[in-house]
């Protein structure tokens, strides 16, 4: 075809400096379990939800906390921090976790009977008796009676154009429930079975980006982090998220067996916690007479001191600590009331762990570290604050320029890199999120060799704000100032 062309044109070139993509800084995803069975909820798939009402819908909800965690989580997010989205894999499975069939003999009050709220409704099966108490009547759901979960127990409600006739029959309910105590740390771990080609447990944490484009970077166990392994296992996927980003996992120190302060730094050591990418929390929160993780509300608060516009305004540049976290107190495990003054928690801080502090009438997270301090003094990893905005640097960066990847190796590619880069921590730097930063490229790090095998090397310098942890004012009486009673 001929090039030829009589007339007027015009087109268009890429813009040579690209947009930055930013990165979510405090995305909750929480492994435990929920009452799926009342909602027909998912087993061992992420579920995303960014307000209350979708959390429950999804997988239903009781107080009951010490069976269902995740719904712990979905009340502290969402009703008391008012944060979102969280990502939540239930691990509880209503065909599985079950305590054994059950029968019992129940007199209808009004129409309606009551069976607890573990049962599954799906295993119910009603009879009803003849004159002589034999079980002559077989009723069938949605002709006979129907069942729907409310206020904590599985209600049974006759129909009337049914085969039950009186508000006071006498029934013979056979079902089956679930049985939360019997999901294992195993189950929270997961893996990937080769049978069903299925991942479970926190080795579903690589299908939430691919499924939600959401980076989640907080991980939370509230019942079974307590555990080493599972520590252990969170720390490692928190490090490594699908192959290219990190994160934070918040570990609960164990309130059961660990009831005095000065014990908290041993247990830690002893199961091994001490890396960067994990937060240790202690003891247990309260609040209204409820019993909270304290890695619940510690996510909470880093949360929603990232998203306040003069703290850290949609970055984790400000560390959550001395900011107002929702509770009344503190306690162990088995309600005992824990009291800490300035010293003590202190003294968790010096050793890794984060706590609350009640000083100046209402109560705060205290506590900047993570778990690798003091053994680690390297500040991008023991101040949460300063590792998680070098986290969520790279992880921006990343997203940012994935664009660029298999295009031509060339010096307007690299300056495209460098300039966009360095324009948006300008803007972080005006913004007061860091002191400084900016990319180089530079020739020493980018051999010829690695150059004709189409790798290039960006060396970002980045100096996010340290937490003011300790204001020091000295006090000297001036007798120069005497004089003033002359003047």
């Amino acid at each position: 075809m001929s090039n030829y062309y009589h007339g007027a044109k015009a087109s268009k070139q890429a813009t040579s400096v690209s947009t930055p993509v930013v990165a979510d800084s405090s995305i909750h995803l929480i492994v435990g379990t929920a009452p799926v069975h009342t909602v027909g909820g998912k087993v061992n798939e992420p579920v995303y939800a960014s307000n209350y009402a979708e959390a429950v819908a999804a997988m239903g909800y009781s107080d009951e906390w010490d069976k269902y965690d995740i719904c712990e989580e979905i009340y502290s997010s969402f009703k008391l921090y008012s944060n979102g989205p969280i990502i939540m894999v239930n691990v509880l499975d209503p065909a599985k976790h079950l305590k054994g069939a059950e029968t019992v003999e129940k007199t209808l009050a009004g129409g309606i009977t009551e069976l607890p709220y573990e049962a599954v409704s799906d295993t119910v099966e009603v009879k009803g008796y003849d004159g002589e108490d034999s079980l002559t009547e077989t009723y069938t759901r949605g002709e006979d009676y129907d069942l729907f979960y409310a206020d904590g127990v599985l209600r049974l409600e006759r129909i009337e154009s049914g085969k039950i006739k009186a508000d006071n029959a006498r029934l013979n309910i056979k079902f089956n429930s679930v049985d939360p105590s019997k999901v294992t740390k195993k189950e929270i771990i997961g893996g990937y079975d080769t049978n069903t080609n299925k991942s479970s447990g926190f080795e579903l944490v690589d299908s939430v980006y691919p499924k939600y484009g959401v980076i989640p970077t907080l991980f939370l166990a509230p019942n079974f982090s307590t555990d080493s392994e599972v520590a252990a296992i969170m720390a490692a996927k928190a490090e490594n998220i699908n192959g290219l980003f990190t994160g934070k996992a918040i570990i609960d120190a164990d309130t059961e067996t660990v009831k005095v302060y000065s014990d908290v730094p041993t247990w830690k050591s002893k199961n091994n916690i001490t890396q960067p990418s994990q937060l240790v929390t202690w003891p247990k929160y309260t609040l209204g007479g409820k019993i909270y993780h304290s890695s619940v509300h510690q996510a909470g608060v880093m949360s929603k001191t990232d998203a306040t516009e003069d703290l850290g305004g949609g970055s984790p540049c400000e560390s959550a600590s001395n900011k107002t976290i929702q509770i009344d107190g503190m306690a162990l495990a088995d309600g005992t009331e824990v009291l800490l003054d300035l010293v003590k928690t202190n003294y968790l801080n010096s050793n890794g762990i984060i706590t609350a502090l009640n000083l100046t009438g209402s109560f705060v997270s205290w506590g900047n570290e993570t778990a690798c301090y003091p053994a680690n003094t390297d500040v991008t990893d023991y101040f949460y604050c300063v590792s998680r905005m070098f986290s969520w640097v790279a992880n921006s960066v990343i997203l940012s320029m994935w664009s660029k990847v298999d295009k031509k190796l060339n010096k307007r590619l690299i300056e495209s890199v460098t300039q966009s880069i360095n324009i948006w921590l300008n803007g972080l730097m005006a913004e007061e999120k860091i002191l400084g930063g900016r990319v180089e490229f530079l020739e020493e790090e980018n051999t010829t060799a690695d150059l004709l095998a189409g790798k290039a090397k960006f060396h970002i310098y980045l100096t996010p704000p340290s937490p003011a942890k300790e204001l020091d004012f000295v006090l000297e009486y001036d007798v120069s100032y005497l004089e003033n009673i002359f003047a």
